[in-house]
């Protein structure tokens, strides 16, 4: 679970109901027609821009940005560090029963124990994540094109309102509907995509970044894994992906990695 993520979808909306409940009651700005309009005419000019399967696995994506834990490449470079040991000791069959989560690296272990040579290891690595980068833009532009249609619908339903309210100027009863209207639509457009669309978009696209950093990761340590690389240099080489910062504090590790291979 991405705590951030749903601390501050949780925290915007207590803060604007909180603002809204110190001067006036929440029913005054609570609009069915007006809400209809903007969900409705946003999730229709959506379904007109994309395919429908898209649109769904974007819907399903989403929970990436409230669910998705981020891969901890220090894990990595350690049992990168332990199966290049493991290799050297036992041979690449030794990586069929190895103890990896990652699917992606599970699969390239698997592409090792196999006897396939590296090159072609990293073809189909490079190729598989550059067709995951592909899904994951697909789901990051239909989030993006929410959060343009939204406040879009909504100064559509301010017209709307406003059309209402000067038709029906004689009667001063259609005057409040139609005002509200006019002006709620452009809130709930706004809110929708500054607190929910955008946002959700941002995060995916750093989810796919960092899901690629460690993806690279994997696809280095796999290929000097199959090469049969030192284990001290694969280490260093791969601590190459960490933040200097970082790096300099995972120092201690590396030298306890490379004390251990003998």
């Amino acid at each position: 679970m991405d705590i951030a993520t749903l601390a501050g979808l949780l925290f915007g909306i207590v803060v604007i109901l909180t603002a809204i409940m110190a001067t006036s009651g929440i029913e005054i700005f609570i609009n069915v027609p007006g809400l209809l309009m903007v969900i409705g005419g946003t999730f229709a000019a959506t379904l007109i821009k994309f395919p429908f399967e898209q649109v769904k696995g974007a819907f399903k994506v989403a929970g990436q940005a409230f669910t998705k834990r981020e891969e901890k490449l220090e894990t990595l470079i350690d049992q990168a560090t332990n199966l290049c040991m493991t290799v050297r000791k036992g041979g690449l069959l030794a990586l069929e029963d190895a103890p990896v989560d990652n699917p992606f690296f599970q699969k390239g272990l698997q592409l090792c124990a196999d006897g396939n040579p590296g090159d072609f290891i990293r073809d189909v690595l490079n190729r598989e994540m550059e067709q995951s980068a592909e899904r994951h833009h697909v789901g990051q532009d239909i989030w993006r094109a929410i959060g343009e249609s939204a406040p879009a619908f909504g100064m559509i339903g301010t017209l709307v309102g406003l059309v209402q309210m000067l038709v029906n100027l004689d009667d001063p009863s259609q005057l409040g509907p139609g005002m509200a209207l006019a002006l709620l639509t452009t809130l709930y457009g706004a809110l929708f995509a500054n607190l929910v669309a955008l946002p959700i978009a941002d995060k995916l696209a750093i989810r796919s970044t960092q899901e690629l950093v460690a993806n690279s990761l994997i696809v280095e340590a796999v290929v000097g894994i199959q090469q049969g690389a030192n284990p001290r240099v694969l280490h260093e080489m791969l601590e190459a992906y960490l933040p200097s910062r970082e790096r300099s504090e995972y120092a201690p590790q590396g030298s306890r990695a490379s004390s251990g291979e003998s």
